[in-house]
């Protein structure tokens, strides 16, 4: 069954087959999409299923001459860890021990730890942005999407749409600059 098929169905009845179809289909996207901007499974697994459940409850928002079923629901995924971001910034970080932590390999656990950091880096300076540009910055560097269809999602030009990505670049690699040298 085609996929405007069962929004329809969603939409219009509330079909739990469909639901369950249109789940299924997008459930791996989505989790891949979440997991790769948060690095933590726990929290993938959680936006991932909050991103669906809002999807299935304004489905009858979609409109499929605005964007593509797939660009509306990772808006939604982009929309849910901007505001995890946002809600993690407010409250303090649990610390970890030595005792909790299985040493394999002291260098590996050396470059994990610069990156989860440097990830913890960025995303902290990202969610001080607004979300347009958080959006923009996050469908293109984590959704691989192009300037094109980001512009096309967002109702904007491709130029305000590179315009932005590119400033906030700018801005982040200055506010992290220190953090980025040696």
């Amino acid at each position: 069954m085609d996929e405007h098929r069962l929004i329809r169905k969603v939409a219009a009845r509330g079909d739990r087959d469909a639901a369950d179809r249109l789940v299924r289909v997008h459930y791996d996207e989505v989790f891949r999409f979440v997991r790769r901007q948060v690095r933590d499974d726990d929290a993938a697994l959680d936006l991932t299923q909050e991103t669906l459940i809002s999807m299935l409850r304004t489905i009858g928002f979609f409109d499929a001459k605005v964007a593509s079923f797939r660009t509306w629901l990772l808006r939604i995924a982009t929309n849910k860890i901007i505001d995890w971001y946002r809600s993690r910034a407010r409250r303090p970080q649990a610390v970890l021990t030595l005792d909790d932590v299985e040493v394999v390999d002291a260098t590996d656990i050396t470059v994990g730890a610069e990156r989860t950091q440097m990830t913890q880096r960025v995303e902290s300076a990202l969610s001080q942005y607004p979300t347009q540009a958080q959006q923009i910055f996050r469908l293109h560097v984590f959704g691989e999407r192009t300037f094109a269809e980001i512009g096309e999602e967002l109702g904007a030009s491709n130029n305000t749409v590179k315009t932005t990505y590119y400033r906030l670049v700018l801005k982040l690699r200055k506010e992290l600059a220190d953090d980025f040298v040696r």
